[in-house]
């Protein structure tokens, strides 16, 4: 099975993780997958918000066609990053999907108010997560078109 992204190519994604156990899985998940990405991986907000708007180390990073966010992130969280994604036309269209251990109904609200496209919460079971990571996969690399990006 291979993906597809408004240019034809791997579908670039990026996930914003603090623990590295959960990229890990997440990687094997994608791995196991068969569906052709490319994973790209910042460790915490600030960091996230650099790749986004191609700051400094990230000057010629590309434009993600999907966000995997987790909300739980030191420096700026989940909640904040969401924001300044969905505050700057370039960014906004990209979906974002959040991906984190929090199952309280006030971050399950407040993600969809801030415009997240799916809220997935991480099962603590290591097979559960790949499954979970693979059926995100099956949807939204397969399935569903993405836009094409507009961060210039």
């Amino acid at each position: 099975m291979s993906s597809w992204n408004h240019s034809g190519g791997p579908a670039e994604i990026l996930l914003i993780e603090d623990n590295p156990g959960d990229v890990r899985l997440t990687r094997e998940a994608f791995k196991e997958g068969q569906i052709e990405n490319t994973l790209h991986v910042a460790k915490d907000g600030v960091e996230a918000l650099d790749f986004l708007f191609k700051r400094g180390e990230y000057a010629d990073a590309p434009c993600p066609d999907i966000i995997l966010l987790d909300l739980n992130l030191p420096g700026k969280n989940g909640d904040e990053v969401l924001e300044e994604i969905r505050d700057d036309p370039h960014l906004s269209r990209i979906p974002v999907i959040v991906l984190t251990s929090s199952e309280a109904e006030s971050d399950i609200v407040k993600s969809y108010e801030l415009r997240a496209n799916a809220y997935l919460t991480k099962p603590v079971n290591p097979v559960e997560f790949i499954e979970t990571i693979q059926s995100f996969k099956s949807f939204w690399l397969s399935i569903v078109r993405l836009p094409p990006c507009d961060n210039q």
